[in-house]
């Protein structure tokens, strides 16, 4: 089989080892890549998705996994699928679940399923008048995409209303921010869950965390996450069928009967307060980081799972996982999230240890390769995944990593998974 992967982050390069190990996958390719894919398969430059669908088509490509949310939201499935290429992922419209939170939320209105009460406007004095009704902490969210980052949780209500004005008014995020969500706080715990969907029928991943702070003790500005862990002991039977049957499947069952059946991974991002589950948000693609953890859990191939989905035929797939723990640990440049940084370059030394090298390995990322060299260009570096009989043994190998990997300003958060070892 010859697969081709779209992305350029350590998510693609996550899923591409998982399609290295695969032995249904004989060549991978990516589009466009990044500086350490090339290790895995061949990177290709096209120009749109037109092109990439043809040159899928030239190469013979058996399967196309798209792995950001921005060609997804493009249309680059309804693209690929007029051409009879198989591709997984959601169409255009039903990609609308990410491309838009005014969307999101009217859905979630729609179909009652549990959410935090809102308001969707593009009115400065109508947001002002609905902030004063509020309880602080206030939560702004620009409508469109703003890869992980158009989420404001304003202290004050004068704080809110700024955040309102500078989205509004295109100072803050462009276009992406001309129409907004203000929305109360829930005070919980964030989980992240993923299902598999071809349109009918699903399979929910093991429930991972993320931590989008840049420092430890959740701390500092929101980034596109610092690390993450997966399965997550803060969650049991009783909450994961809750989950399923308020929130999963009347989703996948609602897409459908909307005319836009859901084929490809959903990610509910879920706020849970006195073991009850609210949806913050849904994506409509595996997480970064929470896809370098789940990848290495999977035991089922890659490819089958991916293929089956795309083709809707997920019934016929028995999907496992491996019965251990993984841990992800985020290295950033220097000035991430708040500006570019210099280019670095990456040394990483020998791995010597016998069980480090069995239970750890690095998915890169913001990562090119100049005249033979790896340097760190990009704002998240590499990730450093741990996997173990234990949360607390995977964690150890994912910090053991980290210290074998060296750049000017590296920078990551010591405290990945503190919430599940506190409570344990």
């Amino acid at each position: 089989m010859r697969v081709l992967v779209v992305g350029s982050g350590g998510r693609e390069y996550s899923i591409g080892l998982a399609l290295k190990r695969d032995k249904n996958v004989e060549e991978i390719f990516f589009a466009p890549g990044n500086g350490a894919t090339m290790e895995l398969g061949k990177n290709v430059e096209t120009a749109d998705w037109e092109d990439l669908a043809d040159f899928a088509i030239e190469r013979g490509i058996d399967l196309t996994v798209v792995g950001p949310e921005a060609p997804l939201v493009d249309g680059i499935v309804d693209i690929f699928r007029k051409k009879g290429l198989i591709i997984f992922g959601p169409t255009q419209k039903a990609a609308m679940l990410e491309g838009s939170k005014i969307y999101m939320k009217n859905f979630l209105k729609r179909h009652d399923i549990p959410t935090a009460a809102f308001l969707e406007t593009e009115d400065f004095e109508e947001a002002a008048a609905f902030i004063e009704d509020m309880k602080e902490p206030i939560v702004v969210k620009a409508d469109g995409l703003c890869a992980g980052k158009g989420v404001i949780i304003a202290k004050e209500k004068s704080e809110a209303k700024k955040a309102v004005m500078e989205m509004l008014s295109g100072e803050a995020f462009g276009d992406a921010g001309k129409r907004v969500v203000i929305e109360e706080y829930l005070d919980g715990y964030e989980l992240s869950v993923f299902a598999i969907s071809d349109g009918e029928n699903y399979v929910i991943l093991p429930a991972a965390q993320d931590h989008k702070r840049l420092m430890d003790n959740d701390e500092g500005p929101n980034t596109g996450g610092m690390g993450a862990y997966a399965p997550t002991p803060l969650i049991d039977r009783e909450l994961y069928a809750k989950i399923e049957n308020r929130i999963v499947a009347p989703t996948i069952k609602a897409m459908r009967e909307e005319g836009n059946p859901f084929e490809g991974v959903l990610f509910v991002g879920l706020m849970i307060v006195d073991s009850e589950p609210y949806v913050l948000e849904y994506n409509v693609r595996f997480g970064d980081p929470e896809c370098e953890v789940l990848m290495p859990l999977l035991k089922t191939p890659a490819s089958e799972l991916f293929f089956k989905a795309a083709t809707g035929d997920l019934k016929s797939v028995n999907i496992e996982f491996y019965d251990k723990y993984a841990v992800g640990v985020v290295l950033a440049s220097e000035n991430y999230p708040y500006s570019k940084s210099k280019p670095a370059e990456i040394i990483i030394d020998e791995i010597v240890h016998k069980d480090l090298a069995e239970h750890a390995h690095i998915s890169f990322a913001g990562v090119s390769l100049i005249e033979g060299k790896l340097y760190a260009t990009g704002g998240r570096v590499l990730v450093c995944v741990g996997t173990g009989k234990t949360l607390q043994e995977a964690r150890d190998y994912a910090y053991l990593l980290t210290g074998q990997v060296h750049f000017a300003g590296k920078k990551y958060r010591s405290d990945i998974a503190y919430q599940a070892l506190k409570s344990r």
